[in-house]
């Protein structure tokens, strides 16, 4: 698994690596009860090779074979292959064929083969694969004369040449398919399998045509030919484009490489006792423990999955062929005992004989995952320890947001975006906040999703009324990402393809144009925005097998998990998600409210402290409101409430907009009082008006400038403090300074709050627990962590802005280039999504033992959006934080992501859980 964000290009790391030693063994049989590796080889066989290598050695029915090795496809990566690997490949090949008693590709009964990928970990569809290789003009004939059905030869032998002409010679699919379909049309037939020889002859001349054009080259009809342009078809696999981003998704390693298998083919297509299926030991969408699968007769492998035919369900095998049926029940069951996990198998039936052809752990969803996990440590197959790993941590997300029911429906995506914030919505599109209040109020709309080019904090009613929001521009850091986790709906951010017109109220994506009103459906688990209504299934919280889970996980974990949450209803859900405490309330959030905004904007506008000052003391008592309940929300637990931190500019209208407004009333209204009101904002907006804001008056360096904000914020949260405790409470307030750059800023700051502290407790003759702590966001505070620490009692690594400041980029504009940076894999992931532990990490990591140096007991958390991310959690846990703290909705993955962690120090495998 990859460590941090940042990883060199394949060519980069290739010249550091070396040859294979003249020792190593490229290639291993299996076949006839004996196999030259096993389970255990997945590192060199992957996955499936050491699968069929286990079935063999196990006794099972196995197509015999042999496995080239990953260290092969390295080599081709690097741009050479050891002469030996076709030499062993030929020593294989031919006891193959001894095995057989055939020869691939000649005589009277040609050996076929398939030619399969086989990573270490399981990339489902992501690589290719080649069937009934080794056919060829004279093979051909022989295969028609001795299986005595001369269409399962041609039907063999068209389906080689598509598939080798895609994946081998780079001829499009597409042309092949319109060859086939044109073929089937003039002979009036609408399935492949009612297609006569004759016909079946013809596609196969127009396919050589195909071949022939495309590539300048005949069809090649040496078989040993065949078998190495395919081995290295495969190899070239590994770096296409949907492997590429499989790997990135699921933060597999670019350098594993994938092994290739190449195995004596049994056909299920040679009649009506001929069949294949593909099955799972156990309901791969629900965990239920129940034999699941589909399977076709007379039909190859793809068939089952491609959609040409509609597939069986496996309990009509039963009824079909009994005593294939008991034999695959009684052999699949023995393999998920073997391997102490749901099974997912493939599977032949060449003329009422089964072949296992391939078994691997099952994919499956975090309902079936969980409860797979406790139905297997009830059955003693595996322990509470080793459940914990059965468990993706992101998989949790699918108990706590709703999900699109897809089954039977007809999707139509319109666009990918990103996927900002999980859950399904599905509503009726307004494109202002303004709308979307309105809408949801008089309920005419009874579902609202909220389209914009991109949000700002002045959306946050119509956001916090929306179902989901759809954004086309803005990254999985930009507002409303990190607003809408936070409020746990669901957000599709970034959708590029879409073009969002607010003036005229229209979403252009796919030549369509939608209007107000119209429904659309949002998938923010994958970014996906789907035409029409589709229909949802509701969270699951309270699930009894998530619960019974998570008791297991958290006894486990040394790292708390806290929840990002700004007002008590965000905290009540953090609660019930298991967050341990509040690690950052945005305290600019509250003033967006409709009653606070003007006090805000008066505030703002002001030119002398007495009015600021004014206009703060009508805020003061809704921020005292607003603390007084998440400190009883949160009853005992630590709650860090972060001052004031964008610049003050975010408060008051867009310049843009106003100008609008000016020259419309000049216009029209000429004399209106309002004209001198907004000529008044306008001139204080400009005077606000930044070439950077980001980097601007925000954070402490608005408390320095205006120490009165300082001081009505500190006052709000100590007299709620002190209220709460006077009625019984327990109240831990921990007060965070922003954007702190030098111990001086912090002293500064921290005297304020103390000095106001001071004045709380002696008015109202009660004191509270409180402390006083900085949010590490820009580099210059981590590497100068042991002087902050002085003044500072808490850390909390504000990793959304350390990133940015660290790299230099803007994590509102970063998906300006991130395609073309992932692509010529100059980063990983995203920076943003996935904690750049080389670069960013080794901040974090040396402020903490900086700080620690300083004051020992500091207490050190993180409160970027990585406190979610698996990945970064463990890094979390690696360096010694006291805890990680995210959205409310990322508190489950937190969790077993941090327990997950302990297991691992303590030496767990990360696969099994076993020591």
């Amino acid at each position: 698994m990859s460590q941090g964000v940042l990883e060199q290009p394949l060519a980069a790391k290739a010249s550091e690596k070396k040859n294979a030693s003249s020792t190593t063994q490229y290639v291993y049989s299996f076949g006839g009860g004996t196999a030259d590796g096993n389970g255990r080889m997945k590192d060199v066989l992957g996955g499936k090779g050491a699968g069929l290598a286990e079935m063999t050695l196990a006794g099972l029915p196995v197509p015999p074979g042999f496995t080239i090795q990953t260290e092969a496809c390295r080599e081709y990566m690097r741009g050479s292959l050891n002469p030996r690997i076709d030499k062993e490949m030929h020593a294989a090949l031919a006891k193959l064929e001894a095995l057989q008693g055939q020869k691939l590709g000649k005589g009277e009964n040609p050996l076929l083969v398939s030619v399969r990928s086989g990573a270490k970990f399981s990339m489902p569809g992501m690589m290719d694969t080649i069937l009934n290789l080794g056919l060829n003009d004279e093979a051909v004939e022989a295969l028609a004369k001795r299986s005595n059905s001369p269409r399962f030869a041609y039907d063999s032998y068209r389906r080689l040449i598509q598939m080798f002409g895609d994946v081998v010679l780079d001829v499009p699919k597409k042309k092949f398919e319109h060859i086939f379909e044109g073929i089937k049309a003039k002979e009036k037939v609408k399935f492949d399998y009612d297609l006569t020889p004759n016909a079946l002859k013809k596609i196969i001349t127009e396919y050589k045509k195909l071949v022939k054009k495309e590539t300048g080259k005949e069809f090649p009809q040496n078989p040993l030919d065949q078998l190495v342009q395919a081995r290295d078809a495969v190899f070239r696999s590994w770096q296409n484009e949907r492997a590429k981003t499989y790997r990135r998704i699921n933060h597999i390693d670019d350098w594993l490489g994938t092994a290739v298998n190449v195995q004596a083919m049994v056909f299920g297509n040679l009649g009506e006792n001929s069949g294949t299926g593909v099955g799972f030991t156990r309901n791969p969408a629900t965990g239920e423990h129940v034999f699941f699968g589909e399977y076709l007769m007379n039909a190859q492998g793809e068939d089952v999955v491609s959609g040409v035919r509609t597939p069986n369900p496996i309990s009509h095998l039963e009824d079909q062929m009994p005593e294939c049926f008991a034999q695959l029940k009684e052999i699949t069951k023995r393999m998920e005992k073997h391997y102490r996990d749901i099974q997912d198998f493939e599977f032949t039936i060449q003329d009422g004989k089964l072949y296992m052809l391939q078994t691997r752990n099952g994919k499956r969803t975090g309902l079936a995952a969980v409860r797979i996990a406790i139905d297997m440590v009830k059955e003693g197959l595996i322990t509470k320890e080793e459940a914990i790993f059965r468990v993706e941590p992101n998989q949790l997300y699918d108990f706590l947001v709703p999900r699109l029911v897809e089954k039977g429906e007809k999707i139509e995506v319109l666009a990918t975006g990103l996927p900002a914030s999980p859950g399904a919505a599905v509503g009726q599109i307004v494109f202002t906040a303004e709308d979307a209040v309105k809408h949801h109020r008089n309920g005419s709309y009874k579902s609202v999703i909220l389209v914009r080019g991109e949000t700002t904090p002045e959306d946050i009613a119509g956001m916090e009324v929306a179902s989901g929001i759809l954004t086309s521009r803005g990254g999985m850091t930009s507002h409303a990402a990190v607003v809408t986790r936070g409020m746990g709906k669901c957000c599709v951010a970034g959708a590029g393809d879409c073009t969002v017109d607010e003036a005229k109220k229209e979403l252009r994506v796919k030549g369509k144009v939608y209007k107000q009103g119209d429904w659309i459906s949002l998938d923010g688990t994958t970014g996906r925005v789907i035409a029409g209504k589709l229909k949802t299934l509701d969270a699951q919280p309270d699930d009894p097998d998530l619960v019974k889970f998570m008791s297991w996980v958290d006894p486990i974990r040394r790292l708390q998990v806290w929840a990002n949450a700004d007002i008590p209803r965000d905290a009540k859900q953090a609660r019930e998600f298991g967050a341990q405490g509040i690690g950052l309330c945005r305290t600019e959030h509250m003033f967006f409210a409709e009653d606070r905004i003007e006090h805000m904007r008066h505030m703002i506008l002001a030119n002398n402290e007495k009015d600021r000052r004014a206009a703060l003391k009508k805020l003061l008592p809704m921020q005292r409101s607003d603390f007084a309940g998440l400190f009883k929300a949160m009853e005992s637990l630590p709650v860090v409430i972060r001052l004031l931190d964008p610049p003050l500019h975010e408060f008051l209208p867009k310049r843009e907009d106003l100008l609008v407004q000016i020259a419309t009333l000049e216009a029209t209204k000429p004399r209106s009082p309002k004209l001198k009101e907004l000529r008044k904002l306008l001139e204080r907006v400009e005077e606000l008006h930044e070439m950077n804001p980001m980097l601007g008056l925000r954070g402490c360096r608005l408390g320095i400038t205006f120490p009165e904000i300082t001081e009505m914020q500190a006052r709000a949260i100590i007299e709620a403090a002190v209220a709460v405790k006077a009625k019984g409470g327990n109240p831990h307030p921990e007060i965070m300074i922003p954007l702190i750059g030098s111990i001086e800023e912090m002293r500064n700051q921290t005297a304020i709050v103390r000095r106001i502290a001071e004045e709380v407790f002696s008015e109202k003759k009660m004191k509270v627990d409180y402390k006083v702590g900085t949010m590490i966001e820009i580099p210059r505070a981590a590497l100068t962590a042991d002087q902050i620490a002085e003044e500072a009692e808490f850390f909390s690594f504000g990793t959304n802005d350390l990133t940015q400041t660290t790299f230099g980029i803007s994590r509102d504009d970063i998906n300006n280039f991130l395609p073309a940076y992932l692509k010529a894999e100059i980063f990983k992931h995203d920076p943003f999504a996935t904690l750049d532990q080389v670069g960013v990490g080794q901040l974090v990591k040396g402020a903490v033992e900086k700080g620690r140096n300083t004051r020992p007991n500091l207490k050190v958390g993180i409160c970027g959006e990585h406190g979610g991310d698996p990945e970064s959690v463990k890094f979390c846990h690696k360096i010694g934080l006291n805890y990680v703290s995210c959205s409310p909705f990322r508190l489950l993955t937190a969790r077993l992501a941090a327990a997950q962690a302990t297991l691992l120090e303590r030496g767990g495998d990360v696969h099994t859980g076993a020591k």
